[in-house]
């Protein structure tokens, strides 16, 4: 699996690009000819307008798709019939611009919630954004860029199997980022040829290994959607389709996680050695999740106790006797706890929390089975970045 550039637009047959007025941007992603897609979204049941329209247009069509786009500033959500009205209408907009039905048109928004879409932006903004569309790197990183609200800077990644396919993804988010995905939107494309229903298995798990096993704040937004988009030009098998998939959906997470608002520090969480892998997965989120574990990680602090009290309320089946704890950077490793009993603190812990990433390596010590997760620390500007976002 062979890492390239040119994020959406690595994969041939796709078109791209993005603006943004101040708050408000909006990006267009286009198939040259026709492709199908598939999508996963929040399990909030607060469900954003957007989501709705798009739900219906891929179940309506049997995920045939010509075109997506997409607006950052408004999210549309708890907007009622007026949202689903604007939603659609969003759609007719670039259907009527392209010469399909609007019902091969997806499309999503992030932004504040509860206020309408202004559809005199929206239509000025897919008028302008058309004639900008490319097929390069720089065509994708001004659509990621168009999406972007609090990040700090766009997220792509793209690439090429050895058996000559290619996916690439686009993606932002930065808050109100949980496990169940977040405020958070990811374009992934592909010219990978798979059945509509397998190409939706497989980004099912992917979202399950990635952008379902990231954490910025524990809230779960209106808005999360990830689509991905098939052009069908190269055979594959499901398998290697598969690890591409997941390469790309967890590069794409980790750059989310690493952008969180506020952030100063990337943390990867692995547990391992539990009886489930459901009871895996609970350690890692409980401990991402954990206010007191990231202000800690702020603060340089080896305050190992808030990472086993987390370990404890996670709900999974332990052992306190048999569990083992190592905190590592890229260069060293620090081992806390072993086999149930401390060890003496070693003088790298210190220096492996003032590392931009920060390891967690949990050993439940009772079974087999993994998993791994991603958040970021606690800062001072999270409070203040969400303390002004509407002001």
């Amino acid at each position: 699996m062979k890492p390239i550039n040119g994020g959406i637009c690595a994969v041939d047959g796709i078109r791209a690009g993005g603006l943004r007025d101040g708050k408000n941007g909006l990006a267009v992603i286009l198939l040259e000819g026709k492709g199908h897609a598939a999508a996963v979204y929040t399990r909030n049941r607060m469900i954003a307008a957007p989501l709705l329209v798009t739900t219906r247009h891929l179940e309506s069509n049997m995920g045939a798709v010509k075109g997506l786009v997409v607006n950052s500033g408004n999210a549309n959500a708890y907007t009622g019939k007026k949202g689903v009205e604007d939603a659609e209408r969003t759609c007719d907009l670039l259907a009527e611009k392209l010469g399909c039905s609007s019902s091969e048109i997806l499309v999503a928004s992030t932004g504040i919630i509860g206020r309408p879409l202004q559809m005199e932006i929206i239509t000025r903004q897919i008028d302008e954004a058309l004639p900008m569309l490319g097929s390069d790197g720089r065509a994708s990183e001004s659509a990621a860029s168009a999406i972007m609200t609090t990040d700090t800077h766009p997220k792509e990644y793209a690439v090429e199997a050895d058996q000559g396919f290619r996916v690439g993804g686009i993606a932002k988010g930065s808050g109100m980022i949980a496990p169940d995905m977040g405020t958070m939107l990811a374009f992934i494309t592909t010219d990978a040829k798979l059945p509509p229903d397998l190409l939706h298995e497989c980004l099912e798990r992917s979202v399950d290994e990635s952008f379902n096993m990231i954490v910025v704040d524990g809230d779960t937004s209106t808005n999360d959607m990830v689509v991905l988009i098939s052009t069908g030009e190269k055979g594959c098998r499901k398998e290697t389709l598969q690890e591409a998939l997941d390469t790309v959906s967890i590069e794409l997470a980790k750059m989310i996680a690493r952008d969180g608002e506020g952030a100063t520090k990337l943390i990867e969480v692995t547990t391992t050695g539990a009886k489930t892998r459901d009871d895996a997965k609970k350690v890692t989120k409980t401990i991402i999740t954990s206010p007191l574990v990231k202000t800690a990680v702020f603060g340089e602090d080896p305050n190992w106790g808030r990472i086993i009290a987390a370990t404890g309320r996670s709900k999974a089946e332990i052992n306190p006797e048999r569990l083992s704890l190592k905190l590592s950077d890229s260069n060293k490793d620090a081992v806390i706890i072993k086999n149930g009993k401390i060890q003496p603190t070693p003088n790298e812990a210190a220096s492996i929390m003032k590392s931009e990433t920060v390891k967690i390596h949990i050993d439940l010590g009772i079974g087999k089975e993994s998993a791994t997760g991603w958040g970021c620390d606690l800062s001072y500007d999270y409070v203040k970045i969400n303390a002004e976002y509407t002001t």
